[in-house]
């Protein structure tokens, strides 16, 4: 948990509401109080109190097919709540890639960041135990959790895979949104020794990647 998301939420009920509604894309008051084990009344309160703050805001699921009634309300984290949550870059590391750019030619960066990702990938496949791909998948598992990237290891029911609902990369994302996913795919199939399909999503600003296990 980041000392910063600490600092200015306080309370560790809050910080359990925010880190709950950062692993999803939205859940109600009452979703929150099952998930959470605390009274409706209590996660209300915490929620009122965060949106007053700047943390959460609310929207409307839209109702699909003929169901009556309102939309339901749920709860989203805000801008202001997800970057509380660690980040490994920051605006010097695309600065770095841009000039190598202007230096040494177009294909500079993706050079540079082939090599960081083969690194990382030599550095988990040190760490990562197991022979089986459960084993593998939960050991990679909870090695990306303990990074900050709140990593999930699941069964479809016909592949494994992991979830992340935290990137430590989201500004080289966002400027390198065709080759950055594709060396993280590569990255993780290596660590994984199977194929990995990598799927991203998100709503409100929010982050979630599926990466299955072939």
């Amino acid at each position: 948990m980041s000392q910063r998301l600490i600092a200015e939420i306080g309370k560790s009920q809050r910080l359990s509401v925010i880190t709950q509604l950062k692993r999803t894309q939205g859940m109600s008051v009452g979703e929150l109080s099952e998930a959470l084990g605390m009274s409706y009344m209590g996660v209300k309160g915490h929620c009122v109190d965060l949106e007053r703050r700047g943390y959460l805001y609310t929207w409307r699921e839209p109702k699909i097919g003929p169901q009556s009634g309102r939309p339901k309300l749920l709860y989203r984290l805000t801008p202001r709540a997800l970057a509380l949550f660690p980040s490994a870059n920051n605006e010097l590391s695309t600065r770095l890639l841009d000039a190598a750019r202007d230096l040494y030619g177009a294909t500079a960066p993706e050079k540079l960041l082939y090599q960081m990702f083969q690194r990382k990938a030599e550095d988990y496949l040190a760490r990562v135990k197991g022979e089986t791909v459960q084993e593998r998948v939960l050991s990679f598992t909870a090695l990306r959790d303990a990074e900050g990237c709140m990593a999930e290891a699941g069964h479809d029911g016909s592949h494994w895979q992991i979830v992340e609902h935290h990137t430590l990369i989201g500004d080289l994302l966002e400027a390198h949104p065709a080759l950055l996913p594709r060396l993280e795919q590569v990255m993780f199939g290596k660590v994984l020794a199977r194929p990995v399909v990598r799927e991203q999503s998100g709503a409100g600003g929010l982050y979630r990647c599926v990466f299955r296990v072939e």
